[in-house]
C-alpha cells in the first residue's frame, strides 16, 4: 500500500492561525472583521476544541455586583497569585482590556447568566478580592466556542478541521508558511502564508493523569515555535487540578468541577481522615489548587491514599436537589463515565495535570515571539499566569489577545514588501514526514507515548527533586534515541497513526524544556514544589527560558507598575466565606 503522496496541495493565504479554539477563533474573526485573508487550520474537530471543556467562567472587572472592583484590583489579584512570576504589562492588557472581551461576546449573542435586572452575574472564583467571574451555567467555554464559531462562520472565515501542521516554514529568520498533512487522506499540504499565529495549546497530555483528552496539548505549540526560532518560558510551571478521576483508563484525569468542592464537598484519605485540616485549616477544602493538589498528593505519598493512588471526595451529603441545580455536569460525568451517583456515592480523585502556564516566550504589546512573522496566543503563549493561574484568567487571556494580536498582524501583513521562500525548509517537513512513513520502524508510538507519560509523572509530577528530575532526563535521552526507530501505519481509517507520531515528537521537546527548567528552579513557589527546596528564593523571581539549541536561561521581571503594585503586594483576604472555587 504506497501511501507517499507525489501530489502535495499548496494553499495561500496571508495569515494563517493554527488553532481552532477560542484563542485561534478570536484572532481569525478579528483579521476577518479587519478584511484580511486568513485561513484557520486545527487537528481537532472545531466543536469539539480544549476550549469546550472550560467549565468555571471568564473573568472581567465588570463590578456589576461589587461595584468597588476595578481592572487595577484584577491586575493585583493576577499578579499576586502568579507569585510575581507573571510578566507586569502582559497582565495589565489582559485586565484593562477583559470588560472589552465580554462586551464583544455579548454582542455576538453570549448567553451569559444575568441577574434579575439583566445586568451580567459574576461570582468568586479562588483567589478574587471581588466577585468577577460571568459564567453560563457549569459549561462557560462551550458557549464561548459556539458564540466564536458562529462569529466566524458570520464573516465566512474558512476553517479546516483535518489538517495536521507538523513544522513552520522559516526563510532568513522570517516565516513564510507551514507544512503538514490531511488527517484523513494523508496528503501533504504546503500553505503559503505571510504570518502565522500559534494557537495550539499546552502539554498537558505529557502526564498520565491529565484533563485533556488523548490527542490534544501534546505540546505541538513547543515544538512548532522552537523549531522556528522562538523561545519557551516557564515551561515548568504546571498546574496540576486537585480533583481528576482515576477511572476509566482511557478518561483518567477527567475534572470533577471545584465546584463541588465551593458547594461543600469533603475530602477524606482512605482512612476516612478529612486531611485538609493538616494543610490550611481555615480554609479546608477551598484552599487555592495549588494547595489542595500537594496536599492530596502528599497523603496518597505517605500511603494514606487508596489501592489506586487517589483520595474521595464526597458531596453525598449534600441535599440531591442541590447537587442536581449546582453540579449537573459533575453528576453526569460519573454516571456516564463509572455508573456511579454522586449523591449518594463518594468519587475517587488525583490531582491532574491541567494547565500550561507555561509556553512561546511572547511580546506583551502584540505576542510576537521574536521570530519575524510568528505570534503565539491564548495557552501556547506565557506571561500571565507565572506560577499559578487565577481560575476564570485563561478564558478572558482568549479573548483580549486574540483581537489585539490580530490588530497587529493586520498590520503587519500589511507593511510587508516581499516575501522569500526557502525550498530546504519545505524539504526538510517534507523528508521528516515521508522518514515516519517508511516501513522498517521497530519501535510503536502508543508504547512511547505511554512511557513518556510514566516517566513525566514519576519525575515531574505535583512534587519534584533534583535526584528525581535527573533520572527522568536519563530516560528521557533514551526514549529520544528510540523515537528513531517509529513507524507511523496509515489504515482505512485515516492517518491517526501519523497524527499521534507527530504528537510524540512534540511532547518529548515539551518534556525536556519541563525538565530541564524544574531541574534549575531551586524553590518551591506555586505550583512547582521542589521536594529539596521547600523554600521560595527571592533570587529566583523571574523565567526561565529554554530553546533546543541554548538550554536553558534566566531573565528577570520588572517590576510592576505603580497603577497595581501596592495592591498586589498588599497581603489579600484569604477568608473564603460565600467564595466558590473554580
Amino acid at each position: 500500500m504506497n501511501l507517499h503522496h507525489t501530489s502535495e496541495r499548496l494553499m495561500s493565504t496571508s495569515v494563517l492561525v493554527i488553532g481552532t479554539g477560542g484563542a485561534g477563533l478570536r484572532a481569525s474573526i478579528e483579521l476577518a472583521q479587519r478584511g484580511v485573508q486568513v485561513l484557520a487550520v486545527g487537528k481537532r474537530r472545531k466543536h469539539d476544541a480544549h476550549t469546550t471543556l472550560a467549565a468555571g467562567g471568564i473573568n472581567a472587572a465588570l463590578a456589576t455586583m461589587d461595584p468597588e472592583d476595578s481592572w487595577q484590583q484584577h491586575a493585583a489579584d493576577t499578579l499576586r497569585e502568579s507569585y510575581f512570576l507573571a510578566d507586569p504589562s502582559i497582565v495589565e492588557t489582559v485586565a484593562r482590556n477583559a470588560a472589552r472581551g465580554i462586551a464583544d461576546l455579548e454582542q455576538w449573542g453570549m448567553p451569559f447568566a444575568r441577574e434579575e435586572d439583566g445586568r451580567i452575574s459574576q461570582r468568586f472564583f479562588g483567589a478574587h478580592k471581588y466577585r468577577r467571574t460571568a459564567y453560563a451555567g457549569d459549561y462557560t467555554g462551550l458557549e464561548i466556542q459556539r458564540t466564536l464559531m458562529r462569529r466566524a462562520a458570520e464573516l465566512n472565515v474558512p476553517i479546516i478541521d483535518t489538517v495536521y501542521i507538523t513544522r513552520l516554514l522559516v526563510a532568513d529568520g522570517t516565516i513564510f508558511g507551514a507544512y503538514g498533512f490531511d488527517i484523513v487522506d494523508g496528503t501533504p499540504v504546503q500553505i503559503h502564508a505571510d504570518a502565522v499565529i500559534l494557537a495550539a495549546g499546552g502539554h498537558t497530555r505529557i502526564w498520565r493523569h491529565t484533563s485533556s483528552r488523548r490527542d490534544e496539548n501534546t505540546g505541538d505549540s513547543f515544538r512548532l515555535a522552537a523549531l522556528a526560532g522562538a523561545r519557551i518560558r516557564d515551561a515548568e510551571l504546571v498546574q496540576f487540578h486537585p480533583s481528576g478521576l482515576l477511572e476509566p483508563d482511557d478518561a483518567a484525569g477527567t475534572l470533577v468541577s471545584e465546584a463541588a468542592r465551593g458547594e461543600g464537598g469533603i475530602l477524606t484519605n482512605a482512612l476516612g481522615e478529612r486531611f485538609m485540616e493538616r494543610y490550611d485549616p481555615a480554609r479546608m477544602e477551598l484552599s487555592t489548587r495549588d494547595r489542595v493538589a500537594l496536599a492530596a498528593f502528599t497523603e496518597v505519598a505517605e500511603g494514606r491514599g487508596t489501592e489506586k493512588g487517589g483520595v474521595y471526595l464526597d458531596v453525598s451529603h449534600l441535599p440531591r436537589e442541590t447537587i442536581l441545580d449546582k453540579l449537573p455536569r459533575v453528576y453526569r460525568t460519573l454516571i456516564d463515565l463509572q455508573m456511579v451517583d454522586i449523591t449518594t456515592t463518594k468519587m475517587e480523585i488525583a490531582p491532574t495535570a491541567h494547565y500550561s502556564m507555561g509556553g512561546v516566550w511572547v511580546a506583551p504589546e502584540d505576542h510576537s515571539t521574536g521570530v519575524n512573522g510568528l505570534f503565539a496566543i491564548g495557552e501556547a503563549s506565557s506571561g500571565l499566569h507565572g506560577a499559578n493561574r487565577l481560575g476564570g484568567n485563561s478564558l478572558i487571556e482568549l479573548l483580549v489577545y486574540g483581537r489585539i494580536t490580530g490588530e497587529h498582524v493586520a498590520a503587519y501583513v500589511g507593511s510587508r514588501t516581499e516575501i522569500s521562500r526557502h525550498p530546504a525548509a519545505v524539504g526538510l517537513a517534507r523528508t521528516e514526514m515521508q522518514s515516519l512513513l517508511r516501513e522498517n520502524g521497530t519501535e510503536s508510538v502508543r508504547r512511547l507515548q505511554r512511557e513518556l507519560r510514566n516517566l513525566m509523572t514519576e519525575h515531574a509530577g505535583v512534587v519534584r527533586t533534583e535526584q528525581g528530575l535527573q533520572e527522568g532526563l536519563d530516560k528521557l535521552a533514551a526514549l529520544e534515541e528510540r523515537v528513531q526507530n517509529v513507524t507511523a501505519h496509515p489504515d482505512i481509517a485515516g492517518f491517526d497513526d501519523l497524527a499521534h507520531a507527530y504528537d510524540l515528537l512534540g511532547s518529548l521537546l515539551a518534556a525536556r524544556a519541563t525538565l530541564e527548567c524544574a531541574l534549575e528552579r531551586r524553590e518551591t513557589r506555586g505550583a512547582h514544589n521542589r521536594g529539596d527546596f521547600p523554600a521560595m528564593d527571592p533570587s529566583l523571581k523571574g523565567n526561565f527560558i529554554w530553546s533546543p539549541a541554548e538550554g536553558v536561561s534566566f531573565e528577570a521581571l520588572p517590576p510592576a507598575p505603580g497603577s497595581f503594585r501596592a495592591l498586589a503586594e498588599s497581603t489579600a483576604d484569604d477568608s473564603v466565606a460565600g467564595k466558590l472555587l473554580e
